[in-house]
């Protein structure tokens, strides 16, 4: 009993009512009565305990959570499992609604080797890193990344370093558009055209003044998850912008109006071909907000490199060909320039990366409400209703003073009824 009785209660995540233990208890009794050994007897018992919806899933009560369904949802949202020791004694002694236990618990949860799971998973669940294997570059256009994984892994750590520096020195939210910094090992350097980077252990470096680099908008991982590996696409990294990191998701297409593929031959540029996709009065309303980000992200190609003229398969300027990292012979073309000039749906025009950032920063309280946001779905599994704008926007009040700090965000977020209640 006392085996059962201990296992349920670290299983559960809190104190096990008397009728819950008992469905076990006479399972494991039966189970001995039945001539099972005892070892087989406990581990048919902890099997039916962890198949129980009871440990599978969250199933605090409507209202304010008590203090160990509290534990519970901190614990999987800054560590990704279970609530330690200490969180469960808090839970215990009934303390942890107290804000300053609260907030002396989350620093404690984030200094943890286990934040870095929450680093992984929300970046995967927020920009859709996990997907970054989905394609491959293409080896006739791109043949100088093929099988790469040096790259692409470079490409990963650097993003989940960059978001656990933001919440370790609680940098402003605006850091998620640009930045004068990043981290990168030699791999990375290489690709970003940054000299003086060596070896294949990241450090923070500082980015030259002109580099596009700068902030989670121009990552590498960012830039080769919205591409398909043959071609950019300014639709689908427009609305990738527009839903993870703008917060203001554009309406699904028309059923009838087909999508719009970029020409690999060259013969004309994408943003020839949404300008004849523009004037069907029902795309227009949509790409006006869609295109500008996409427009200023095509001066990176699939895996997130600066370019100024696009590759081609057909004709160009000039015909390249050789051997590929792979060993495959390729041939290609040197295509049309790169124009990364556009206008926003407030009317203001930009010409390239570097003015579309300074336009998107002038709104800091809406990254932040984004990232917020983000943060709130993640920690709660609820998407965040119109109902809940008060309480978004008594979040963000109380952060403006810190800039709107990524750690000061979780914070708030820990504090607020929409994390505390259900």
């Amino acid at each position: 009993g006392k085996l059962v009785a201990g296992f349920m209660g670290r299983a559960y995540r809190r104190p096990v009512a008397k009728a819950e233990f008992d469905r076990f208890h006479r399972y494991a009794k039966q189970l001995l009565k039945d001539d099972n050994s005892f070892t087989e007897a406990m581990i048919a018992t902890y099997s039916a305990a962890l198949a129980s919806p009871e440990f599978l899933f969250h199933c605090g009560q409507p209202g304010e959570l008590d203090t160990f369904a509290l534990a519970d949802r901190l614990s999987f949202f800054l560590g990704e499992s279970m609530p330690d020791e200490p969180l469960r004694a808090l839970a215990q002694q009934g303390k942890l609604r107290d804000s300053d236990t609260l907030r002396a618990e989350v620093d404690r949860l984030l200094e943890k080797n286990e934040a870095k799971r929450f680093v992984k998973e929300f970046l995967n669940s927020w920009l859709k890193l996990d997907e970054i294997n989905d394609t491959d570059p293409d080896r006739e256009l791109y043949p100088e990344y093929a099988g790469d994984w040096w790259l692409v892994n470079s490409m990963i750590e650097e993003s989940r370093l960059y978001f656990a520096d933001l919440i370790a020195g609680d940098r402003p939210a605006r850091n998620v558009i640009d930045a004068d910094y990043t981290f990168a090992d030699e791999r990375l350097a290489r690709h970003y055209g940054i000299p003086g980077v060596l070896g294949p252990s990241f450090r923070r470096i500082s980015l030259p003044k002109r580099s596009p680099y700068g902030g989670i908008l121009t990552q590498a991982s960012v830039l080769k998850v919205t591409a398909n590996g043959t071609v950019t696409s300014p639709v689908l990294r427009g609305v990738y912008v527009m839903e993870r990191l703008l917060g203001d998701p554009p309406s699904p297409p028309p059923p009838s109006v087909p999508a719009v593929e970029p020409d690999i031959r060259g013969a004309a540029t994408i943003r020839e071909l949404l300008k004849k996709h523009r004037e069907d009065a029902s795309c227009a309303s949509c790409h006006q907000k869609i295109d500008p980000p996409g427009f200023a992200l095509e001066s990176f190609d699939v895996m997130g490199r600066w370019r100024e003229n696009y590759r081609s398969l057909g004709q160009g300027s000039e015909r390249i060909e050789g051997l590929g990292r792979s060993g495959n012979e390729f041939v290609h073309y040197i295509g049309k320039e790169v124009d990364a000039s556009g206008v926003t749906p407030e009317g203001e025009p930009f010409d390239d990366i570097h003015q579309f950032k300074k336009l998107l920063i002038q709104d800091e309280e809406g990254i932040a409400r984004n990232l917020t946001e983000q943060l709130l779905v993640y920690a709660t599994g609820a998407p965040v209703a119109f109902a809940d704008r008060e309480d978004v926007s008594a979040i963000l009040a109380k952060s403006r003073t810190a800039e709107f700090g990524v750690r000061t965000l979780i914070h708030e977020i820990v504090q607020s009824p929409l994390f505390r209640e259900k």
